[in-house]
């Protein structure tokens, strides 16, 4: 499908940055990894503001719930991988053919690491790119259908408290997404001017499935003692929830966001701020 026809010039776009880029009825919006965790907390609270959303995932299963949630009419599965031009192409093309593309945010990510001692260099630096290059994809799809529709719009990615106080082993998630925050920046400097904001929300620990199945892995003691330093690491004492994290998303994307750009917004009970090392005892 052939880009939107340029329209409404750059006062347009400028103008943009104000009034639009927030959920609600008339607007669509891309969730990369939207299948679940984090991403389908997302997906729902656009949703629940009359957003049409399409749902990049690549695990097909994942994008069971869809068809049943009462909203569906407006949700819409792209199952594919979110670091695939074509597949991201093919979200925006879906999304703006219901309504006006107004936001993008880039969640998927894969949570497997490796340590630069024991595995090849080509293996970690394969798996940074796997968390970074969805990003770098989905910003670049995001900002092209913004400027060819000269609307703006805004862009969030979602990062995590490793970036910038990494904890061991977790070598290639914690470079990735020191990554993804500085494309954060660099997106807003470039593109700020034309309407279209970036910004990055820097996650703490999420109960989310992958949390709840790592959980139900470990002895009942085990699995206690693991909740206990869990809520230690955070000052609010637990873990957040994927819904809270999806309002500070929603936010983001909209207009009463609307001078906010470049920023990594923490959504992490204070667990940055407080820098504890989870190893130390």
């Amino acid at each position: 499908m052939p880009p939107a026809p340029i329209g409404g010039g750059p006062g347009a776009a400028r103008s943009a940055v104000v009034t639009g880029g927030g959920p609600g009825v008339g607007r669509s919006y891309v969730v990369t990894g939207g299948g679940r965790g984090v991403g389908r907390a997302i997906v729902e609270r656009l949703a629940a503001d009359g957003g049409t959303v399409a749902v990049v995932e690549h695990d097909r299963a994942a994008l069971a719930w869809l068809a049943d949630h009462p909203a569906a009419g407006r949700l819409l599965a792209v199952p594919g991988d979110a670091s695939d031009e074509a597949v991201t192409g093919r979200a925006a093309d879906l999304a703006a053919a219901t309504a006006p593309l107004a936001g993008w945010v880039n969640n998927a990510a894969v949570f497997r690491d490796a340590a630069l001692h024991t595995a090849s260099t080509a293996e970690v630096c394969a798996l940074i790119d796997r968390n970074l290059r969805p990003a770098v994809v989905g910003a670049a799809t995001a900002v092209r259908r913004f400027r060819a529709a000269g609307t703006g719009g805004a862009i969030v990615n979602v990062s995590s408290h490793q970036a910038r106080r990494a904890v061991p082993g977790a070598l290639p998630y914690a470079t990735a997404k020191a990554a993804v925050e500085g494309l954060t920046r660099a997106l807003a400097v470039d593109y700020g001017g034309q309407g279209i904001r970036t910004n990055a929300v820097a996650l703490g620990s999420i109960h989310t499935e992958r949390h709840a199945a790592f959980l139900a892995g470990l002895a009942p003691a085990e699995a206690d003692r693991a909740g206990a330093e869990l809520a230690r690491l955070h000052p609010v004492g637990r873990i957040g929830r994927a819904e809270e994290v999806a309002e500070a998303v929603a936010f983001l994307l909209s207009s009463q966001a609307a001078f906010v750009n470049g920023v990594t917004l923490p959504v992490d009970g204070g667990r940055a701020a407080l820098g504890l090392d989870p190893e130390a005892h």
